[in-house]
C-alpha cells in the first residue's frame, strides 16, 4: 500500500476520499454500538448478530462481484517465490486488514465490546467473538477470491459480475421497502432471525457477548466452538486452495476459434451502412459498458408496478415505454466516445459520415424498436386503459426515433469521458467532465423541446377525454419522429465527415 501511495498522488487522493467516507460509517456504526449499552439486552443482542452476520456475508460476495478488485496479492504472484505455507497463510491474512475495508471492519467489530460492558464477562466474550468475526471475515475473502482467481482472471467473468450486481441496485427500492412491510407485519421477525443466526457460522462469534450477559454460558461455549471451527475449516480450505494455486496458475491465454463464422455481420447487407451495423450490435451485446444500460430495462416495469402498488393506482407503469425508449435512443449519444481511438479505422477506411450515422441508429433500432412497441403496449393488459394506448405508442415511437436523431448529431460533434475499453463500466475515468455533463443535460433539454408536440396532444387528451387526440399522437409521433431521424442522420454525417479528424483528436485526449 505504501508504494502504491508514494507511485500515484491520485491514489493518495483516493485513499483520502475513501478514508473519510469510511470514517463516517464506521463514527456512526460506533456511535450505535456504545448507544445499545443503555438498551434492552435483547435488542443489542439483535443488531449485534444481524450486522456482523450481514458484514461476514459481504466479505464473501464483494471479492466475487468487484471486477476491478486489487489483485497485488493474487496467489499467482507467490509461484515462483519459496515462501512456507504457514508464513504465507499468516502474510496474506494480516495483508487482508491492511486498507480501508480491514480496518473498518476492525474497528467496529471491537465496538462490540463497548456494547457488552455490562460486566467482565460479557466484555470478554465480546473481544474474543470480534477477533474470530474478524479474522473469518478476511479468511472467507480470501477462500473466495483464491478459489476463483481463475474466473477473476477472466474478462467474462468480471463483465458477467459487474452486470449482475447491477440488478440488487436497480431493485433496491422494491427491495428495502419489502423487507421493512415484512417486519412491520411481523414484530419479532428480526429477533427470531438472530437467534437462528447465531447458531450458525455467520452469527456464531457474534453472539457470544449477549449469550454471558443472559447467563447462558453452556450456549456461548457451544458459540464459541462453532466460530473457531468454522474459522479452522475456512483455513484449511484457503491452504488447499492455495498450494494448487501456487502450482497451477491461472491461463490467461486466449483460445482458438474456427475460422469462417461471420457472425452478425453475416445478417446484415456487405455495405459500409450494414457492416458498421453489425459492429454496433455486436458490442451491443458484447461491451459491458454498452450492455449494462440493456440490465435496466426488463428491470423498469417491475420498479414502476411496484411503485403502483404502494400508491393503489397502476397508472404509473404506462410511462415505462416512452422512459424505456428515451434510455434506449439516447445511449448512443457517446457512441464515438465509446469507440476511443479505434475510430480511427473508419476514418482510414474512408467511410461517409451518413454510412456510419445511420448503421450505428439502425443496430440500436434493431433491437430497441420491438423492445419499445412491447414496453409501450404491455402495461395496458394490467391496467386496461386502452384508450391512452395510441397516445402512449405515438410518444414511445416519437422519442425513439427523435432521440435516435439527436443522438447522432451529439455524438458527430462531441465527445465524453467515458470508461476505455476493456475497463469497468462503473469505472469513471478523468477528463472532460464539465463538458460532458453539459453536452448530456444540454441534449436532453433540446430532446424534451422536440417532444412537445407529442406532449401537447397528450395533455390535451387528458383534459379533453377525447381520444382523437391519441390517434392524432400516433400519427404525430411516428412521423415527426422519422424525420428528425433522418435529418439527424443525415446532420450527423456531415459533421462527421467536416471534422472527423479533429474528433480523433479529442478521442486521443479523453485516453
Amino acid at each position: 500500500m505504501r508504494n502504491g501511495l508514494r507511485r500515484s498522488p491520485l491514489q493518495l487522493i483516493g485513499l483520502a476520499i475513501g478514508g473519510l467516507y469510511a470514517l463516517g460509517i464506521v463514527g456512526t456504526c460506533v456511535a450505535a454500538l456504545l448507544f445499545l449499552r443503555q438498551q434492552d439486552p435483547l435488542l443489542a443482542q439483535t443488531v449485534v448478530v444481524l450486522g456482523g452476520s450481514a458484514a461476514l456475508l459481504g466479505w464473501g460476495i464483494v471479492p466475487v462481484v468487484a471486477a476491478a478488485a486489487d489483485m497485488t496479492l493474487d496467489p499467482a504472484r507467490f509461484a515462483t517465490s519459496a515462501i512456507p505455507m504457514p508464513q504465507l497463510l499468516a502474510g496474506l491474512a494480516v495483508g487482508g486488514l491492511i486498507g480501508i475495508p480491514g480496518l473498518a471492519t476492525s474497528l467496529v467489530a471491537l465496538a462490540t465490546v463497548g456494547t457488552w460492558w455490562r460486566g467482565v464477562l460479557p466484555a470478554a466474550g465480546a473481544l474474543v467473538g470480534a477477533v474470530v468475526a474478524v479474522l473469518s471475515c478476511v479468511v472467507l475473502s480470501k477462500v473466495v477470491t483464491t478459489a476463483t482467481v481463475s474466473l477473476a482472471a477472466s474478462r467474462r467473468f468480471k463483465d458477467a459480475s459487474g452486470l449482475a450486481f447491477m440488478v440488487p441496485l436497480v431493485l433496491m427500492g422494491p427491495l428495502v421497502a419489502g423487507v421493512s412491510q415484512g417486519i412491520a407485519d411481523s414484530r419479532d421477525f428480526l429477533t427470531e432471525l438472530a437467534q437462528v443466526l447465531s447458531w450458525t457460522p455467520l452469527g456464531a462469534a457474534w453472539s457470544l457477548g449477549g449469550d454471558l450477559e443472559a447467563g447462558r454460558p453452556v450456549d456461548a461455549a457451544l458459540k464459541l466452538l462453532i466460530g473457531v471451527a468454522t474459522l479452522g475449516a475456512m483455513a484449511w480450505c484457503w491452504k488447499l486452495l492455495l498450494q494448487r494455486a501456487l502450482v497451477t496458475p491461472p491461463y490467461a491465454g486466449s483460445n482458438r476459434r474456427t475460422g469462417g463464422r461471420m457472425g452478425l455481420f453475416a445478417l446484415f447487407p456487405a455495405s459500409p451502412t450494414g457492416a458498421i451495423a453489425a459492429r454496433s450490435l455486436t458490442y451491443w451485446f458484447r461491451d459491458p459498458r454498452y450492455s449494462g444500460s440493456l440490465v435496466a430495462i426488463p428491470l423498469l416495469p417491475v420498479v414502476l408496478a411496484f411503485q403502483g402498488s404502494q400508491t393503489g393506482s397502476f397508472g404509473v407503469i404506462m410511462i415505462v415505454g416512452p422512459l424505456t425508449a428515451f434510455l434506449l435512443a439516447w445511449s448512443i449519444s457517446a457512441d464515438v466516445s465509446y469507440d476511443n481511438t479505434a475510430f480511427a479505422l473508419h476514418l482510414a477506411a474512408g467511410v461517409r459520415g451518413l454510412h456510419d450515422r445511420l448503421g450505428r441508429a439502425l443496430a440500436c433500432l434493431s433491437f430497441a424498436l420491438p423492445t419499445v412497441l412491447v414496453l409501450a403496449v404491455g402495461p395496458f393488459f394490467l391496467t386496461g386503459n386502452w384508450e391512452w394506448l395510441p397516445a402512449i405508442l405515438g410518444l414511445s415511437l416519437g422519442v425513439l426515433f427523435s432521440g435516435l436523431g439527436l443522438a447522432s448529431v451529439v455524438s458527430a460533434r462531441y465527445t465524453a469521458a467515458v470508461p476505455l475499453p476493456g475497463d469497468s463500466p462503473f469505472k469513471k475515468p478523468p477528463g472532460n467532465v464539465g463538458q460532458t455533463l453539459a453536452v448530456q443535460f444540454g441534449g436532453m433539454g433540446v430532446l424534451l423541446v422536440l417532444m412537445l408536440p407529442e406532449a401537447a396532444l397528450l395533455i390535451a387528451q387528458s383534459v379533453t377525454g377525447d381520444p382523437a387526440f391519441g390517434w392524432a399522437n400516433l400519427a404525430v409521433g411516428l412521423l415527426l419522429g422519422l424525420a428528425l431521424f433522418v435529418a439527424g442522420v443525415r446532420v450527423g454525417g456531415r459533421w462527421l465527415d467536416a471534422r472527423g479528424p479533429e474528433l480523433l483528436a479529442q478521442l486521443t485526449v479523453n485516453r
